[in-house]
C-alpha cells in the first residue's frame, strides 16, 4: 500500500467518523430526550470518572495491586462522605498518597 493509498483512506475514515458523529444532533435537533435517558446521560460523567479512578488506582501494567494509591482514594472518599470542599478532597488524597509513600508502606 503506497502512501497516498494511505493518506486517502486516513482522510475518508476521518470524514466518515466526523459525519457519522455529526448525524445524531443533526436529526434529534430540536427534539429533547424522554426523561429516563435524559436522567442516565446526566449520570454518564461521574461513572466514567469513578471507573478512570478505580482502573488507575488498582491496575499496575498488567495486575492488581494495593499500594498507596489506594490509601490516597480511601481517604478522599472519607473526605467526601463528611462534605469536604473539592480542593480539601484533593489535598487529602494526595496528602495520604504522599505520607504513606513516605512512610513506606507502599
Amino acid at each position: 500500500m503506497s502512501q497516498q493509498t494511505t493518506i486517502m483512506a486516513l482522510l475518508v475514515l476521518a470524514v466518515g467518523t466526523y459525519l457519522v458523529k455529526a448525524v445524531g444532533p443533526v436529526l434529534a435537533s430540536g427534539r429533547e430526550l424522554p426523561r429516563v435517558p435524559a436522567r442516565l446521560t446526566a449520570l454518564l460523567p461521574a461513572a466514567l470518572l469513578a471507573a478512570l479512578v478505580a482502573t488507575q488506582t488498582v491496575v499496575s501494567d498488567t495486575s492488581l495491586v494495593l499500594d498507596a494509591r489506594a490509601a490516597g482514594v480511601a481517604a478522599a472518599a472519607v473526605a467526601v462522605v463528611l462534605r469536604a470542599p473539592f480542593a480539601v478532597v484533593v489535598l487529602v488524597g494526595a496528602g495520604t498518597t504522599a505520607l504513606v509513600r513516605a512512610v513506606g508502606w507502599a
